[in-house]
């Protein structure tokens, strides 16, 4: 389904914002360069994936708040939705057919859906099994790869079918080019008026769910669950999980949300634990954080990467884009914050809620923009190559590191015990027999010998052209 490619380029062209010329006056005036700091901010996501993953479980700090708030991860998604849509507008600026487009996006969109499947629906246990294989009855039907497929779809045919319209008009002004993409701020209120309508609009009645899990001392017993309101966000009666219940059917929904690190659940919190005795019985409930309606939701993150391509396709000059990118960002991110802290809306990741789409684009935004004036303006590229290299084969190192394929592979090589393998000898030896602290060696072994080792070995398949290409 995925293509491992040797090519001769591969980046994000800069677009310099062009006059109005003939298609061909415009083929051979049109200057691109490296958009380096795209793919550094790619880079960058997917390494802070594989830290929060793999060092969250000592570092609650760092991983998902169990319901409200914001901590590092749950940055992460909203990072890859913005940068899908940066590069939705540079690559679609690039194909000039229309169904040409349409068909390659037609046809990434089921390669995502199907990787996600794949590596999110159950069917591989790596690394920490050495098995794999899912009852259909109970595989995970939604997750990371389908969610970006989802926005990066209706985004994408967003930017191909108003393309024409885009084109009869070369505006250039900090506030006329809302209106040249006008569609894609329209397509942004109809999302928010459904999310909005649906989230507390929807009456969300009792429920009940049975442990299906076998290896639970609570299998076969059933919860019930007492509701009966509408517009709560709370974890057990919101509209979020409502939906994916009726729709998705609770057995296909994520079966260890964060919410079990929260008080209520686990006498452990922020860390995991044992459920309390007693939990409410919610706790005990499967929850889907990328489900339908929270999906919903997050295509503004991408609409919003969508508009910082426009900006770089029809601005002229490096400051005046800095301008209206650090604008956008300080007002998604104080906007966002005062919806938070006057508990109008909170922040939440799980449900994908306004304030949490505006502080993390916004963040996004702050963040890109400073990658941006270092690397393409500055020309500060040397540091991050590690980085760079990582975001030219995302794909690779999402399904190989943070999804644990590779980690799983090393560990059927064991010596004696299962456990007892060559990643787990590095970290007792090399960082836990040193720093004498599993927080301080944890992170320090995510960081040296699985970013970082991802970075050169991209580093070597960069130099030999060789990318994963979906």
């Amino acid at each position: 389904m995925a293509e491992i490619k040797a090519e001769t380029t591969h980046h994000h062209p800069l677009i310099i914002s062009e006059p109005d010329v003939s298609d061909q006056q415009e083929k051979s005036h049109l200057k691109t360069q490296r958009l380096a700091s795209l793919d550094i901010f790619r880079g960058l996501a997917v390494a802070l994936m594989i830290l929060v993953d793999h060092a969250g479980g000592d570092w609650p700090e760092i991983s998902h708040a169990p319901w409200n708030g914001c901590n590092l991860a749950d940055f992460v998604m909203p990072f890859f939705l913005f940068i899908v849509g940066v590069a939705i507008a540079l690559a679609l600026k690039r194909i000039p057919d229309r169904a040409d487009a349409v068909k390659k996006v037609i046809l990434r969109t089921l390669k995502l859906l199907f990787w996600g499947i794949l590596l999110q629906g159950g069917f591989s246990h790596a690394p920490d099994e050495l098995t794999y294989g899912v009852d259909v009855r109970m595989i995970r039907l939604c997750g990371v790869l389908q969610r970006i497929a989802l926005s990066y779809l209706l985004v994408s045919l967003v930017e191909i079918f108003t393309k024409d319209v885009q084109d009869k008009d070369q505006s250039v002004g900090q506030f006329s080019i809302f209106r040249l993409y006008c569609w894609h701020w329209l397509m942004a209120a109809c999302v928010l008026v459904v999310y909005l309508a649906l989230l507390y609009g929807t009456y969300v009645p009792d429920w009940q769910f049975t442990i299906i899990n076998k290896d639970s001392a609570d299998y076969g017993k059933v919860f019930n669950v007492t509701c009966g309101v509408r517009g709560k966000l709370n974890p057990p009666c919101n509209a979020v999980g409502y939906i994916d219940r009726k729709v998705l059917g609770i057995n296909h929904m994520y079966h260890h949300p964060a919410w079990r690190r929260s008080k209520a659940c686990t006498q452990d919190s922020p860390f995991e634990g044992p459920l309390r005795k007693d939990a409410p019985s919610w706790c005990h409930a499967p929850f889907e954080p990328e489900g339908l309606l929270s999906s919903v939701s997050s295509i503004l993150s991408t609409i919003i990467g969508v508009h910082f391509g426009h900006v770089i396709i029809r601005t002229k000059g490096h400051l005046a884009r800095l301008k209206q990118w650090v604008t956008m960002g300080f007002a998604l991110l104080i906007f966002g914050l005062t919806l938070h802290f006057t508990n109008a809306i909170p922040l939440n990741k799980q449900l994908y809620t306004l304030s949490y789409v505006c502080v993390t684009s916004g963040a996004a935004a702050l963040v890109f923009s400073a990658i941006y004036a270092l690397v393409d303006i500055w020309n500060l590229k040397y540091p991050f190559l590690p980085l760079a290299w990582i975001g030219m084969n995302a794909m690779l190192v999402y399904v190989m590191a943070a999804e644990g394929i590779f980690a799983g592979f090393i560990n059927g090589w064991y010596y004696g015990d299962p456990h007892n393998t060559l990643p787990y000898w590095i970290k007792k030896h090399a960082f836990l027999g040193v720093w004498d602290s599993r927080k301080v060696s944890t992170i320090l072994y995510v960081i040296f010998v699985e970013i970082l080792f991802w970075g050169l070995v991209t580093g070597i398949l960069h130099r030999f052209g060789i990318y994963w290409k979906l």
